[in-house]
């Protein structure tokens, strides 16, 4: 079959559809893109509200993850670094916590925090010499537990575990229980170590937009939301339908395919709510943790302490919640702004938006770091990309999606 005439569809236009195609267009191909929404990204977006960036959830680009390095081009993102470390809110008080070897500024703040012991200090220190040694392979090989009890394995006191890793790992695993693999942790860890946390100056939003843009022979369909999917067919919600070759399910599959409706993916879900205020009560750019139990939310960030696209006069603050909540939105807007007066003496201004995230990462157990070609393929002619198949990092979401290219390329080749 020629490579022009071989028609491959992908259902989906996040991050792992996208890198799928960019996948097949580098052989030759030119896939078509089923894509729900009216704009790529999938959980990867960013909105411009009232001349304000605000990102669907809080989230970031760790840049030393592999597969971002591979399919990115970092220089035309301008990408903003976030300082490596943290601003603890807790009993009233805050402090900074940081990697003073990596920033020398936080030198000073971390020796005179008083979160946590000087051991504990030590045991971190201690802990990036051992994960800086470990391949990626090895960690996803380790024997698999809960983060909470790994780091009470390397022991660390309750103290620094309560008001340091469980708010940050938290906002970062989006449970508020530490319940996520061992594994994840250290591999987020050592990318946490690898290299630094940043944004797109314009915004989370602007990753995927850069993968599209790498697209040259690729037809993407907006507002085209499937229904089901089989090797004959690709059935759509308004009852059309479409035929291909080789298809790619680069998204949650279950709802799709016939014989995975009983396999249902479980997610973690998280609130992100967005305000102005009149000044920066974090003035560097770290992200503010709330370690007191009685706050709902648990980290804030003030995306105007980095350069954005967008300039405003006042500054723009997210607050992220992870704990399970049954409040209506008013109710938990009222919540959240009580919460950051109480806990952080912050006043805001405006409200904005709130992001009610439900499927904001996939609940996975023995995740891995990669997997071949041949595993992502489902039947005969359809694939499965997606970071649920492996781990929910973006880093996992573009390697699946490689991974469904090439095993598509693999049975034509073989044909």
């Amino acid at each position: 079959m020629e490579k022009k005439s071989t028609k491959i569809a992908i259902i989906g236009a996040g991050v792992s559809g996208l890198v799928a195609a960019v996948t097949l267009e580098k052989q030759g191909y030119s896939p078509t893109i089923y894509e729900a929404t009216d704009r790529v990204g999938g959980r990867v977006k960013t909105d411009i509200i009232e001349g304000y960036q605000l990102d669907h959830g809080f989230q970031v680009l760790l840049d030393a993850y592999p597969m971002s390095q591979k399919y990115l081009d970092y220089e035309p993102l301008e990408l903003q670094k976030f300082l490596p470390g943290a601003q603890v809110f807790h009993s009233g008080k805050s402090s900074i916590i940081g990697d003073p070897l990596r920033s020398l500024s936080l030198l000073i703040p971390t020796l005179t925090s008083k979160i946590g012991t000087l051991g504990d200090k030590l045991k971190v220190l201690k802990l990036n010499t051992h994960l800086k040694k470990k391949t990626l392979v090895e960690i996803f090989e380790e024997p698999e537990t809960s983060t909470i009890d790994y780091l009470k394995s390397i022991g660390f006191s309750e103290e620094i575990i309560t008001q340091f890793f469980r708010p940050f790992f938290s906002g970062i695993f989006l449970e508020p229980d530490l319940a996520t693999s061992s594994r994840m942790f250290q591999f987020v860890y050592k990318m946490f170590g690898s290299g630094s946390a940043v944004l797109p100056k314009a915004g989370i939003g602007a990753i995927p937009e850069q993968l599209q843009h790498k697209l040259k022979h690729t037809k993407i369909i907006f507002n085209s939301s499937v229904e089901s999917c089989t090797d004959e067919k690709i059935t759509f919600s308004d009852g059309k339908t479409a035929f291909a070759d080789y298809t790619i399910i680069a998204t949650d599959a279950s709802p799709l395919v016939p014989n995975l409706r009983k396999q249902q993916l479980g997610w973690h879900a998280s609130d992100t709510l967005y305000f102005t205020t009149k000044e920066l009560k974090i003035d560097k750019p770290l992200i503010g943790l709330i370690s007191d139990q009685d706050a709902l939310i648990n980290n804030i960030f003030y995306h105007t302490s980095l350069e954005t696209t967008q300039n405003r006069s006042e500054e723009l603050l997210s607050a992220t919640v992870v704990k399970k909540h049954d409040l209506t939105e008013y109710q938990l807007i009222q919540k959240v702004k009580e919460d950051l007066e109480m806990f952080c003496g912050i006043t805001t201004e405006r409200y904005l938006k709130h992001y009610s995230i439900k499927r904001a990462l996939p609940k996975l157990i023995d995740i891995r770091y990669s997997l071949m070609p041949t595993e992502t393929r489902l039947t005969d002619r359809t694939f499965l990309a997606g970071d649920y198949l492996l781990n929910g990092s973006l880093n996992a979401a573009m390697l699946s999606g490689e991974m469904a290219a090439k095993g598509i390329l693999e049975v034509i080749e073989k044909g």
